[in-house]
């Protein structure tokens, strides 16, 4: 599932392909692709113009020149591209904004689990799903006043309240093992049993790990792409996750994967020992 990086480097491409175009045409393939009304979803937006790309967390935010913008989140599969070659439109083509220069903006999506919503713009803050969101690194609110209690509260182990984006956002499972890697935590600790400094090394490697992750332009570990079809590097960079098997690049322990709350989960057991 794209994360918080792989969201960030497709805002990015999308702004320089698509930012300044207008919307001459809507063509909605997956009904179930919108939530709300589909054809007036396609009636509010056609005509208007990209004003920018935004994005929350993992949700990628269309902003329109006529006060609304479209929440997209890709889930498992969802991927843009910008072309017009006739050859990109495919089966998986479930949603093509014709563009004025004659490019489309194309969303794929094999699993068809992505959504788009239209909000009000200057209301982003009141949708449920945005609304619940957590602080997410890199951002001001990511602090250790805000981000303690959050993870405290909890008695379920940590992989899985990081995992929760009401209690942060933007992590997913691949940088949720790299974090707790990189803080020699174990992901089965239960998350009321970390001290401060634990608290202090979760938020300073999410940074980190955030920031590289957006360097690198993600990760591709099964099938991300960017809005350009390019693929990220981050996965290069991983100490955990997917590397069951391997020496642990800090002490030489084999890494273990483990299931924590159904998600396999990849950790070092010399490196991080249970609390």
């Amino acid at each position: 599932m794209p994360e918080m990086p792989e969201v960030e480097t497709v805002r990015r491409g999308l702004i320089s392909q698509v930012k300044g175009k207008k919307i001459t045409n809507v063509e909605i393939r997956y009904q179930n692709l919108i939530t709300g009304d589909v054809q007036q979803f396609i009636d509010m937006v056609t005509g208007t113009t990209i004003e920018d790309i935004g994005r929350r967390a993992k949700f990628l935010l269309i902003h329109l020149d006529n006060g609304f913008t479209i929440i997209s989140h890709l889930r498992m599969e969802g991927k843009y591209r910008v072309s017009a070659d006739p050859a990109m439109i495919d089966k998986h083509s479930h949603a093509i904004f014709t563009l004025d220069d004659g490019q489309k903006l194309i969303y794929n999506d094999v699993r068809k689990f992505g959504r788009m919503q239209l909000w009000r713009t200057s209301d982003l803050a009141g949708n449920k799903s945005i609304a619940k969101l957590g602080p997410e690194p890199l951002s001001d609110e990511f602090t250790f006043e805000n981000v303690k209690p959050r993870i405290m509260r909890h008695r379920k182990d940590i992989k899985t309240v990081l995992l929760d984006q009401s209690v942060m956002s933007g992590l997913g499972n691949i940088y949720v093992d790299e974090v707790l890697w990189s803080a020699k935590l174990h992901p089965e600790t239960p998350a009321n049993h970390l001290n401060d400094d634990d608290i202090k090394n979760i938020i300073k490697y999410s940074n980190e790990e955030m920031k590289m992750g957006i360097e690198a332009g993600g990760s591709t570990v099964r099938s991300y792409v960017d809005s350009t079809g390019h693929a990220g590097h981050m996965q290069n960079f991983l100490h955990a996750y997917g590397k069951e098997g391997t020496p642990c690049s800090r002490c030489g322990t084999e890494i273990e994967k483990i299931k924590v709350g159904g998600r396999g989960t990849h950790f070092c057991p010399h490196c991080q020992v249970i609390k």
